[in-house]
């Protein structure tokens, strides 16, 4: 007699905030002046950031979550555009992006954000601050961009750093205590 094993689905919810998280810590060392911008971070926008992010995305769409699909296939395909922005817009058949346009740019992912971030009122704390900090960095980098001092993207870059931090501590928190099944790392 053969045994049946029941399907566990897989939580996606670590993919796609490592993605996220570690992809963001590499960007704002940038950001802060710590290293200098590669193709390094510009690969991980589009492998982590991007194509992790919408896998994870996508799991969540069937796994019914509405908000984990949303947040991952958005900022998924946020990191897509950023790298598509700052790489080569000719080969888009477009003009640079000038810093107001960056500005706008952010604002809008600033103002999404802080939707999302009132969707994690009832979570647990560490997404509620994965999610605040988000909000606050893309206002720094909407304000920096319209007002193009240099200062701001340093504290940005900063901020940034906290931010994909929190959202690294919270990947590797869902795993830890998906695997001991029980709370191990608190969130």
């Amino acid at each position: 007699m053969s045994e049946v094993t029941a399907h566990r689905e897989a939580n996606a919810g670590p993919l796609g905030l490592l993605g996220f998280g570690m992809t963001t810590v590499l960007l704002n060392l940038h950001n802060a002046g710590v290293i200098e911008m590669s193709v390094m971070i510009l690969a991980m926008g589009l492998a982590m950031g991007g194509l992790a992010q919408i896998i994870a995305g996508l799991m969540e769409f069937k796994a019914g979550n509405t908000f984990g699909a949303t947040a991952f296939t958005s900022y998924g395909l946020f990191w897509w555009s950023l790298v598509m922005i700052l790489v080569n817009p000719a080969f888009l058949g477009a003009e640079a992006a000038d810093g107001r346009s960056l500005g706008f740019y952010m604002l809008l992912w600033c103002i999404f954000t802080l939707f999302m971030f009132i969707g994690t009122i009832k979570a647990n704390h560490a997404t509620q601050i994965m999610f605040f900090t988000l909000m606050l960095l893309f206002l720094l980098l909407a304000v920096e961009n319209f007002t193009g001092i240099h200062i701001v993207g340093i504290i940005a870059g900063v901020e940034g750093i906290v931010c994909g931090a929190s959202a690294i501590y919270t990947a590797v928190a869902g795993i830890v205590d998906g695997e001991f099944n029980k709370p191990i790392m608190p969130v």
